[in-house]
């Protein structure tokens, strides 16, 4: 895992793409970029990202047609970056599940704060003002894209720190195998049992070889035949 955020960076005006693309980099993000709607979902699929800046005006389909497809079974954080600066639309994209709206011609610096305001949002109601939730000696800080366990890093897959990531987003609540599957690996995969199994095993066993408590290990509790959850601040010693 990099340890930093993934943003996906949706345009077709390949000057901008790379404009924001190269300034957002050189802040500690890590880009993703597409020039279409049709690139955008296989980006998409391949390695969910944290945040999708997304240009609404492509050139295969509307941006809230990738909007609606990110919102099937997600709730990543999507941005928009366009120069249609009428109310209406910018009440049509956050109707259609955008979380925020700039219009173009924008500055940086006004791009980096709300796409950290994003971020931070996106850790949940159990993050604090940083962005970050504690549960236990386990510490998943989202803005910078890593896992602590007491004062040691956790070395994580991107798959791996997206799962914990999910889990630890809403403590004590029950996921389903299908809605875990969907959300880290995406639709094609929501029968696929297995993969959640493996996952949630080496989280498990990677938990406990950095806790010498022990208290770690027992973070994620199985629900057979249902899912997942992890366990509420207050139910770990």
């Amino acid at each position: 895992m990099t340890g930093r955020p993934r943003l996906l960076v949706v345009e077709d005006d390949e000057p901008t793409r790379r404009a924001v693309a190269v300034n957002l980099a050189s802040h500690g993000y890590e880009v993703i970029e597409a020039a279409d709607g049709a690139e955008t979902l296989r980006r998409w699929e391949a390695g969910r990202p944290d945040l999708i800046i997304l240009d609404m005006g492509l050139p295969d389909v509307d941006g809230s047609a990738v909007i609606r497809h990110v919102r099937r079974d997600s709730t990543t954080p999507i941005l928009i970056l366009s120069a249609r600066g009428m109310e209406r639309d910018k009440v049509a994209a956050l109707e259609a599940g955008a979380d925020d709206y700039v219009t173009k011609p924008f500055g940086m610096a006004e791009l980096q704060a709300r796409i950290a305001a994003l971020l931070r949002r996106a850790a949940g109601p159990a993050a604090d003002p940083t962005g970050s939730i504690t549960l236990g000696s386990v510490t998943l800080d989202i803005p910078r894209h890593q896992v602590t366990v007491g004062s040691s890093a956790l070395d994580l897959t991107p798959r791996e720190y997206e799962l914990l990531k999910v889990l630890m987003s809403q403590p004590g609540r029950l996921m389903t195998r299908g809605r875990l599957l969907r959300a880290v690996w995406g639709t094609a995969y929501s029968e696929e049992g297995h993969y959640l199994h493996v996952y949630v095993s080496r989280l498990r066993r990677k938990l406990a070889d950095a806790d010498p408590t022990g208290r770690a290990r027992d973070l994620i509790v199985a629900e057979p035949g249902v899912g997942y959850r992890v366990r509420e601040a207050d139910e770990i010693a």
